[in-house]
């Protein structure tokens, strides 16, 4: 259900494509909320969907199934011609690869102008909101300066005004600071945070960083086409720290309550297909049937004496008590 702050509201979305005679499922029925005025960003291995979600919260990309609500739009119901107009007016790009941003003939203010100029914005407007732009994101001292010219952070710098010049209510980043050493990326995220507080933006971001967390407001984990956690900065935390200790994961329910286990526990303690739930006076306890339970305690054991480090007679040990076990069954 949608919330009154909500800018992003996916409900049960899918999204399939089809190559030859073969179809991926990279959204598998995904649900996420995003509220109006976040930072925040969304991770996730290789395939796991994280990008596919962009382009479709973008316009890019068509979803097949669910509801998929951007600041009061419904994509879904979009025509071509609506989508169009909605990239134009609601979304602002920014894309790892600086190419796909920027055209090196032009100058910096040139090159904030152009989006201007395409939708028709008068001239001395044009030149009031690139003004504003250039002196946002920190390059009044490069304004007449050619690409060539500029740093890597500096062109990605100018790749945000560009992405803000229609004035759009979300600002979405695949990748923004992939191409980026450390310290300038940092630059990157407070342009980000500065932005928002200016001008109350919705900043989304796709990233692979594992520090990502310390930059923005939110961090959503997608795993198989679904939401699986997020973290979030503890509510007392100063908004500056970096400490791993100001950041707490939660584990995220899908609309029917039903939640994703990591695969590395899930192995660790045998559980595979089934849970016992029990109830307790604080809260839930989720914990695999007995016979998991031990049979992954066996395992485990059984892995580590057999491990080449292991001394020998630990390991006759171990080999005699299986063996005296098995007899007994089969007797």
């Amino acid at each position: 259900m949608t919330t009154p702050d909500a800018i992003v509201t996916c409900e049960n979305l899918v999204k399939i494509y089809r190559i030859d005679d073969l179809e991926v499922m990279a959204l598998q029925g995904l649900d996420l909320t995003i509220r109006r005025g976040e930072v925040m960003a969304l991770v996730g291995s290789s395939g796991s969907g994280k990008t596919t979600l962009l382009n479709v919260i973008g316009g890019l990309d068509r979803p097949n199934a669910g509801k998929l609500v951007v600041a009061g739009n419904d994509l879904l119901k979009l025509t071509d011609g609506s989508l169009d107009s909605y990239r134009r007016q609601y979304v602002g790009f920014i894309w790892q690869q600086k190419a796909r941003n920027l055209i090196p003939y032009l100058d910096v203010e040139q090159n904030i102008e152009l989006p201007m100029i395409m939708s028709g914005v008068p001239a001395k407007q044009r030149k009031e909101w690139m003004s504003e732009l250039i002196d946002a994101v920190k390059l009044n001292h490069r304004r007449g300066h050619k690409l060539a010219q500029l740093s890597g952070g500096e062109q990605q710098r100018v790749a945000i005004a560009i992405a803000l010049a229609n004035r759009p209510a979300l600002l979405l980043g695949d990748e923004p600071t992939g191409e980026l050493d450390s310290q300038t990326a940092e630059v990157v995220f407070n342009i980000f945070h500065e932005l928002n507080r200016r001008y109350a933006l919705t900043v989304i971001i796709v990233s692979h960083d594992p520090h990502i967390a310390h930059f923005v407001n939110r961090v959503v984990a997608i795993r198989d086409g679904k939401t699986s956690s997020e973290t979030v900065k503890r509510v007392d935390s100063d908004t500056s720290s970096r400490s791993a200790a100001d950041l707490e994961e939660l584990h995220m329910l899908d609309s029917a309550g039903r939640l994703q286990i990591p695969k590395e526990l899930r192995e660790r303690y045998g559980i595979r297909d089934r849970l016992v739930m029990e109830e307790l006076g604080e809260g839930i306890f989720l914990k695999p049937p007995e016979n998991s339970a031990a049979e992954a305690m066996d395992a485990a054991r059984e892995k580590r004496l057999m491990d080449a480090d292991a001394p020998p007679e630990l390991k006759t040990s171990y080999f005699d008590r299986m063996m005296g076990s098995l007899r007994r069954r089969i007797k």
